[in-house]
C-alpha cells in the first residue's frame, strides 16, 4: 500500500538526515504505515470502553465469554476503541467505530493458536460493562490492564525484511539501520502494541504461515515454495493469486511481552493476529490467524 503523502516526504527526509539516501527508493516502496499503542497508565474502568491492554474487559451483559475447544474460558488480551485507533491508521483498513477485542487460548504451540477476535458495534460499546472472567482462564494467570493512548506510525522492513544489499554502503552498516529504524519508527519505552507494517520474527515467512492455514487449513513446513504451491492450487494453480495473498496479508496486532501487565510469550516474546486484507475491509475477524515468535 503506497503511503500517504505526508509520510513519504518525512521518510524521504529522515533518509537524507541518516545518511540512506542510497536506499530512498527501496525504503518508499517497502516501508508501511502502522499504528503503534502505548500504556497510558494503570486502568481504573472508570471510563469503560477504552482502549486497554490486560486486566478485565468491556464487553456487553449478554455476550458469552470466549471458550476454547475444550470449555476454558479464553484469556482477554486486548480491546481497541476504533474511534480513538482509527483515526490514526493511514491506510484506512480498519473499522471506524465499535471496539475490537482480542481473547487468547493456551499459547501453546507457538502456531495455529486458538483465539478470538470479536468486533462490537457501537451499540454494543455503549452497552458494555466491565466483565471478569466466569472461571480460571486458558493462561491460568491475572494481568494488570493499563489503557493505551494510540498513535500513527512508519514501518520500514525490519531485520528480516530487509533486502541487505540494498540497505549498507560503504557509509552505513545493519547497525545504522538498525538506529534509524528507532528513529522512524519513533518507538516508545511503553509501547506495547503494533497494528499494521512488519511482524517481529527471524524470518520473513509469517505471512505466508498465517495465508496457508487461512486459505487451505493446512499447517506451514518451512518452505515458502511449497506453501506457495497449495495456496495456488486453492485458486486453480493461479500462482499469481498466491503471491497476491501473501504480500496482502495484514499483521491485525502484535502484542509484547510487557512486566508491567503481566504478559510473558514464552521467553520474553511476542504474539501475533493475521488477517487477510479482503476479510479485514469486510470485517471478517472470524477469520484471523494467531501464532507466536519467541528468540
Amino acid at each position: 500500500m503506497q503511503l500517504q503523502e505526508q509520510n513519504r516526504i518525512k521518510l524521504k527526509q529522515q533518509l537524507e538526515d541518516n545518511g540512506f539516501e542510497h536506499a530512498i527508493n527501496y525504503l518508499m516502496e517497502t516501508s508501511r504505515q502502522g499504528v503503534r499503542c502505548a500504556k497510558a497508565g494503570e486502568t481504573d474502568y472508570t471510563k469503560l470502553g477504552r482502549s486497554r491492554v490486560g486486566g478485565d474487559p468491556d464487553l456487553p451483559p449478554q455476550f458469552a465469554w470466549p471458550l476454547t475447544t475444550a470449555g476454558t474460558p479464553m484469556t482477554f488480551l486486548v480491546q481497541l476503541n476504533m474511534c480513538d485507533v482509527a483515526k490514526h491508521d493511514d491506510n484506512a483498513l480498519l473499522p471506524k467505530t465499535g471496539m475490537l477485542s482480542f481473547f487468547l487460548g493456551i499459547d501453546e504451540p507457538a502456531y495455529n493458536i486458538e483465539h478470538r477476535v470479536i468486533w462490537f458495534d457501537e451499540t454494543e460499546v455503549l452497552s458494555a460493562v466491565r466483565r471478569e472472567p466466569p472461571s480460571k482462564t486458558a493462561l491460568e494467570d491475572t494481568y494488570v490492564g493499563y489503557d493505551l493512548e494510540a498513535r500513527s506510525s512508519l514501518e520500514p522492513p525490519s531485520y528480516a525484511y530487509i533486502d541487505n544489499e540494498q540497505i549498507e554502503s560503504n557509509n552505513v552498516t545493519l547497525d545504522d539501520y538498525d538506529d534509524l529504524l528507532y528513529e522512524i519508527r519513533d518507538v516508545e519505552d511503553d509501547d506495547i502494541i503494533q497494528l499494521f507494517g512488519y511482524p517481529i520474527g527471524q524470518h520473513d515467512d509469517s505471512e505466508y504461515e498465517a495465508a496457508l492455514m487461512l486459505l487451505t487449513g493446512e499447517e506451514y513446513e518451512y518452505n515458502e515454495d511449497k506453501a506457495l504451491e497449495k495456496i495456488a492450487a486453492h485458486f486453480g494453480g493461479d500462482k499469481t493469486k498466491a503471491k497476491q495473498e501473501v504480500a496482502d496479508m495484514q499483521m491485525l496486532l502484535e502484542l509484547e511481552t510487557d512486566d508491567d501487565v503481566g504478559f510473558c510469550w514464552w521467553d520474553a516474546g511476542v504474539l501475533h493476529f493475521f488477517i487477510r486484507k479482503e476479510d479485514l475491509v469486510a470485517g471478517r475477524f472470524d477469520r484471523t490467524y494467531c501464532s507466536l515468535y519467541s528468540s
